[in-house]
């Protein structure tokens, strides 16, 4: 789930930092700038693994700092299509089970991505498997938050947003705030860059806590 991405970036080193070694003093300022970010069709930044190359470094008129074009590669989360992951539920609601790696939150189980039949309980915001027992009765299995579960990546879902600006900018001779500029602003700033779908509706996958077992027989059962 984690990759090797190849990318290419002008650094630019501040005067301050002169006194490092150019690689150590690249190295600070490309995780600076990318770590923890996501990067569009790439995926989640974690870390810078190497340099490949050092271009020249140029000083820019009216500017003390050096500016260094730098071919590196950095480590990316982005699981592939079809991987099994294990995370904990974050929270649930109508739209699923959330799901969170610890550090990548953007996970989301759609409901028809759920064993079959679930229902979503309002008063304990929780999904609820109704797994059929021999007798015909269901048992509810409840997917509490915090609970282990196995999943497998169905899709990923890419968002660009615009860079956001200052809020309530005034029109220009009105004295008002644009409540367009303002609600396009609000729109890109809930916005998920990267998200991950997934799914649990198969065998082997779901809570951790609990699992099918196969009598031999052709009988299944399920342990809590």
């Amino acid at each position: 789930m984690f990759v090797l991405a190849e990318l290419k970036d002008t650094v630019r080193i501040a005067p301050e930092l002169f006194n490092l070694k150019l690689p150590e003093a690249i190295k600070d300022e490309v995780n600076r700038k990318l770590a923890n970010k996501v990067l569009l069709n790439v995926g989640l930044c974690i870390a810078l693994k190497d340099i490949v190359k050092l271009g020249d470094s140029i000083i820019l008129p009216g500017d003390g700092a050096s500016h260094t074009e730098v071919n590196f590669r950095y480590i990316v989360f982005r699981p592939m299509i079809g991987d099994v992951i294990t995370g904990k539920i974050r929270s649930c609601s109508r739209e699923g089970v959330h799901v969170t790696l610890g550090f990548f939150d953007d996970i989301l189980i759609p409901p028809s991505a759920l064993q079959h039949p679930s229902r979503f309980e309002e008063a304990e915001q929780a999904w609820v498997w109704e797994y059929p027992l021999e007798d015909g009765k269901k048992h509810d299995l409840y997917m509490d938050i915090g609970e282990s579960i196995k999943f497998r990546v169905s899709g990923e879902v890419f968002e660009e947003s615009s860079p956001i600006g200052p809020p309530d900018q005034e029109v220009a001779g009105t004295g008002t705030a644009s409540s367009t500029s303002t609600s396009a602003t609000t729109a890109d700033a809930n916005k998920t860059p990267y998200r991950i779908m997934a799914a649990i509706n198969e065998s082997g996958l779901g809570l951790l806590s609990c699992k099918k077992w196969s009598a031999g027989n052709g009988d299944e059962f399920v342990v809590w």
